[in-house]
């Protein structure tokens, strides 16, 4: 058994933001028509599945979810979130080898904070794995690697400041595509400096150019990390037929990918072709992680000529240069020189939730400390229709922080407790598995069980 390849499928047939949105269930059903078409179930190599239901607690550890996880999470998000436990028990107890969760809804948008819906997504089901994988089994070093035609934004923004998760998005440039973020420039935080890498990619880019990022950085940077577990975002919205990316994948070059890559976890996320694409690159995919042969999983309209212009071979390269670079110098920046002589490390950010068309204003603040990778503090507010007082503030401490820093964490909760400024204010303190909401209007203070 520890041989083969585990697979979930969920649909949520019960879950769609409208009826012709290009989020909606038929993008699974005529994947799940050509696995079982192609008789792939019947593989000795592969077995299926039920998936399971995440808890408030599971989610809790990766979001503060505003005014808590029930009010913002369906049933269907935490199925697709436990998909992905599922998946990781069976594989970290040797059940199986790898494996794939072919679930919606979708999860890389969803921040560190959750005032609602944003690119489709309200939970980060790969945040939730890893958060999951890091309390229950010890794992220390995990890499996700997001593969979506768009910025795995909400992953970057959960990790950003944690240096034991390396973050790699490669994407389309965000000057042509949601969410306008993801530039080489975003290197993580300053306790966590260059455990973030995004590569954004111009339009147009083939099979040949995405290998050769794969080569010649991701695959590179993966093993310098030394990552105990990899997990795949695996966006396929880079294909060429897909009507919301400008990319030219073919499922033969996403099998590729996922046989060099290797990824303990694959864990579906774009991907809105829903008959010419997502059917094949999916069972492509599928065949890969079980060490089967995908060369006959061809998509109708691929020809085999797809030609990539030069002008952006040429421009893939630079960015390549530039990223190798960075990497190679990653140990000769430290925090002091991020920082100054700073004792935190502030930035303001305004996100914007595209689904429900209202826009958050977040003051991020980071210890940063010398000793361990700190703790983070939000200041958060967004003007939603659902909860007009919604100022909020989170505290996060890392599962590795000093005591000295949990300390002052625990302070910072406490004050704000006593500001009438917030509405909510949350302690996530990894270090016990504790999370704490505290409500303004009732003066009590709640915590879900681990």
């Amino acid at each position: 058994m520890k041989n083969k390849t585990g697979l979930v499928f969920f649909p949520a047939f019960d879950w769609s933001i409208a009826p012709i949105h290009p989020e909606r269930e038929e993008r699974l059903l005529y994947t799940r028509d050509q696995i079982f078409e192609e008789g792939v179930l019947d593989l000795p190599q592969i077995t299926e599945y039920r998936p399971q239901v995440a808890t408030p607690h599971e989610i809790a550890r990766a979001h503060f979810c505003v005014p808590d996880v029930d009010d913002q999470v369906l049933v269907a998000h935490r199925i697709a979130a436990g998909a992905a436990i599922r998946l990781s028990d069976r594989i970290m107890n040797g059940e199986i080898r790898n494996g794939f969760a072919i679930v919606r809804p979708p999860g890389h948008h969803a921040m560190r904070v959750v005032h609602g819906n944003r690119g489709f997504c309200s939970i980060n089901n790969e945040a939730v794995v890893v958060e999951h994988l890091r309390r229950t089994y010890g794992i220390k070093r995990v890499a996700i690697i997001d593969t979506d035609v768009h910025h795995g934004d909400g992953t970057q923004d959960i990790y950003y400041h944690d240096p034991d998760v390396l973050f790699i998005s490669f994407h389309q440039d965000g000057r042509t595509i949601f969410p306008g973020t993801g530039f080489n420039d975003e290197l993580g935080g300053p306790t966590a400096y260059a455990t973030t890498i995004n590569i954004p990619l111009p339009p147009g880019v083939s099979d040949t150019s995405m290998h050769y990022v794969m080569d010649n950085l991701i695959l590179p940077i993966l093993k310098d990390f030394g990552a105990e577990f990899v997990v795949n975002s695996a966006g396929q919205d880079n294909h060429f037929t897909d009507p919301l990316g400008s990319m030219l994948i073919t499922a033969q070059g996403y099998a590729e990918m996922t046989e060099k890559l290797k990824p303990d976890l694959a864990v579906l996320e774009g991907g809105y072709a829903i008959e010419s694409a997502l059917p094949y690159v999916n069972l492509a995919i599928l065949l890969a992680l079980a060490g089967s042969d995908y060369s006959n999983v061809i998509e109708p309209g691929n020809t085999g000529k797809i030609v990539e212009n030069t002008q952006v071979t040429n421009y893939v390269r630079q960015v390549v240069d530039h990223l190798q670079l960075v990497w190679q110098k990653r140990g000769e920046i430290s925090v002091s020189q991020l920082c100054g002589s700073n004792k935190y490390f502030q930035r303001q950010k305004n996100i914007y939730y595209d689904t429900e068309y209202f826009e958050e204003k977040q003051l991020e603040k980071v210890r940063a400390c010398l000793e361990c990778p700190g703790f983070v503090a939000i200041d958060s507010h967004a003007a939603q229709p659902k909860h007009s007082r919604s100022r909020i503030m989170a505290i996060t401490v890392h599962n590795r922080c000093c005591k000295k820093c949990i300390e002052e964490a625990w302070e910072v909760y406490n004050d704000a407790k006593k500001d009438y400024r917030y509405s909510y204010v949350y302690m996530q303190d990894k270090t016990e598995d504790t999370f704490l909401i505290f409500r303004r209007e009732d003066q009590k203070e709640w915590h879900t069980e681990g």
